[in-house]
């Protein structure tokens, strides 16, 4: 074992135990070598070993790939950026009409179309894109076409039904032939089918008294549901994320100009007091991490979560794949930072938060809401703190196991930023977001994970 991959190991073995890991699988790409290691086994209750092959889902990191697809068919002349969405899903509507007119595929690139986060009742119908989109005059509008940047997985995956009209394929079809298949990513998936004839991982959630179950679905949402694919359906390994990352950072092998894979990693709407990043490209989440420029995407399932990290100044990536909630996104970032430090001697600081302040606690605190999910804040006993979870209405509406809710877990505001806040402890740890404010200056929102919930009257 090089001295390199040794480190790393010691490293993902360490970390897996201390955040209760059943099983993690992580590879770095530096200095044209790739580095992998696993640790751990694929399921609590049947264990199998994890390993480079071992499958993942990978929730919104498919999101990378379902971009990357609407930048070759854009190459071919096949589909115009600029374009109103409508040139290519003319039966689109949406609550507003005059949204539905304006929006353009750009919009839905870099979350800029003003959609709320997404339909949570979507199973209605066939499952199919055409019928998600069909019910999409439902779903809440956040704000006017490029006003604001509000991530959005409705909007990947109203892409996805773009892709369909514009190819004439079903989107999974599609996109294994515009990228998938060209680039020999053969364990990266979409059906359960492709699934359980592979090696693959099972999510774990964590209960209040620390103890593991299965999470179920296996998937975020039931199977069969390929609306939800173009954003977060992709299931893939290590390995083949390995691979993506390496055309990611290359000359598009063929398939897609070195230019376009740069724009794609170009500023084209600032992100504020986000963990996520500095900006929205075309997809990825673009920060500067210890003056070196980053970018990112990551996923979290039903249990089961991925980050892909890509520093194109270094050629250098990283990909973390974690199977338990909540702590598997820290797991994740944790070997983010530390492949950064270890391998680029790049170091990531979270900044310190000012002292608790009542007054300003009192301000922000109160009920913020999503389609899905409502978030808490409130001010008790000299501590400001976040509380987020599915909606209870939500749980028992559905007949499958949900995540778990993250409990209240202390913020702190930040200095020198206006409205900003850091999570300070819990599954949430490090990340950061802010308040917004109307024209009278009142708190009318707050930002997390890139997503806007809106205040609730009190």
């Amino acid at each position: 074992m090089s001295q390199e991959r040794e480190r790393l190991s010691e490293f993902v073995e360490r970390t897996a135990r201390e955040f209760g890991i059943p099983g993690v699988s992580v590879g770095v790409l530096t200095g044209g070598r790739e580095i992998r290691v696993a640790h751990g086994v694929t399921d609590a209750e049947h264990p199998r070993p994890v390993d480079e092959r071992t499958l993942f889902h990978l929730a919104s990191v498919s999101k990378t790939f379902t971009a990357t697809a609407l930048m070759r068919l854009a190459e071919q002349g096949r589909v115009d950026l600029d374009a109103p969405v409508r040139r290519y899903v003319p039966d689109l509507r949406l609550a507003d009409e005059d949204t539905a007119a304006r929006i353009t595929v750009l919009n839905l690139l870099n979350h800029t179309a003003g959609l709320d986060w997404n339909l949570v009742d979507a199973d209605e119908g066939d499952g199919s894109l055409a019928a998600f989109v069909a019910q999409l005059d439902r779903l809440p509008l956040i704000g006017r076409p490029g006003a604001r940047a509000s991530y959005s997985q409705a909007g990947y995956n109203l892409l996805g039904r773009v892709v369909e009209n514009v190819t004439k394929l079903p989107f999974e079809k599609a996109l294994a032939e515009l990228l998938l298949d060209p680039l020999g990513l053969t364990d990266t998936v979409f059906d359960l089918d492709d699934v359980v004839v592979r090696g693959f991982s099972v999510g774990h959630n964590r209960a209040e008294d620390g103890t593991l179950t299965l999470a179920r679905p296996w998937k975020s949402r039931r199977a069969g549901l390929r609306g939800d694919n173009p954003g977060g359906g992709i299931v893939s390994s290590v390995s083949d994320l390995l691979r993506w990352a390496r055309f990611q950072l290359g000359d598009g092998e063929g398939l897609l100009s070195a230019e376009s894979l740069r724009r794609m990693r170009q500023p084209t709407v600032e992100l504020r007091g986000s963990t996520l990043g500095d900006a929205f490209g075309i997809c990825w989440f673009l920060r500067e991490v210890d003056g070196v420029r980053t970018a990112g995407h990551g996923g979290s399932g039903n249990a089961q979560f991925a980050e892909l990290l890509l520093v194109p100044e270094r050629d250098f990536a990283v990909v973390s794949l974690a199977n338990a909630g909540p702590d598997g996104y820290r797991f994740n970032q944790a070997v983010v930072r530390w492949a950064l430090e270890h391998c680029l001697g790049v170091t990531e600081r979270d900044p310190e938060p000012l002292p608790y302040d009542a007054a300003r606690a009192r301000e922000v605190a109160g009920r913020y809401e999503i389609d899905a999910m409502n978030l808490d804040i409130a001010a008790d006993e000299g501590r400001l703190t976040l509380a987020v979870g599915i909606k209870p209405e939500i749980r028992a509406a559905s007949e499958a196991e949900m995540p778990s809710d993250h409990p209240a877990a202390e913020i702190g505001l930040l200095p020198d930023a206006d409205d900003e806040y850091i999570v300070v402890e819990g599954g949430l740890k490090g990340q950061r977001g802010f308040f917004s404010r109307g024209a009278d200056g009142t708190v009318t929102g707050v930002d997390l994970a890139g997503r806007l919930f809106t205040r609730q009257p009190a």
